[in-house]
């Protein structure tokens, strides 16, 4: 859960960032994403783990890449060809749920750890 934490905290910090630079007020930036006030504090402070779904409308929000935020908050790996495509892909359908969209990146994700291909290798 560490690492869940980390990726959660830096994604705060970054989202704070990027709304600083923005000129705009965490009241600002709720308003324009869709989501309350208190959420998104708790989202800055590292407290809570936003949906895909609303990390992109954040994006949108703050004019920057979605898949930016998804690496931040540890749902796509940063390093290029791990997997990256295809979770994005699952992130990008519109015809699933939330929690459908949720529910595959879970199982793909325990299919990489259970092959061992989590990391690309460095030959």
């Amino acid at each position: 859960m560490g690492k869940v934490g980390n990726a959660v905290e830096t994604l705060g910090d970054y989202l704070k960032e990027q709304r600083v630079s923005a000129q705009l007020s965490l009241r600002q930036l709720a308003e324009q994403a869709g989501v309350s006030n208190p959420y998104l504090s708790q989202i800055e402070r590292g407290l809570r783990r936003p949906s895909a779904q609303v990390l992109q409308q954040l994006a949108k929000a703050l004019r920057i890449s979605a898949e930016q935020l998804y690496v931040r908050a540890g749902i796509v790996s940063p390093e290029a060809g791990v997997g990256g495509s295809v979770e994005l892909a699952i992130l990008g359908d519109s015809a699933l749920t939330e929690r459908q969209k949720q529910s595959l990146l879970d199982v793909y994700t325990s299919f990489l750890a259970l092959n061992g291909t989590t990391t690309q290798p460095k030959e």
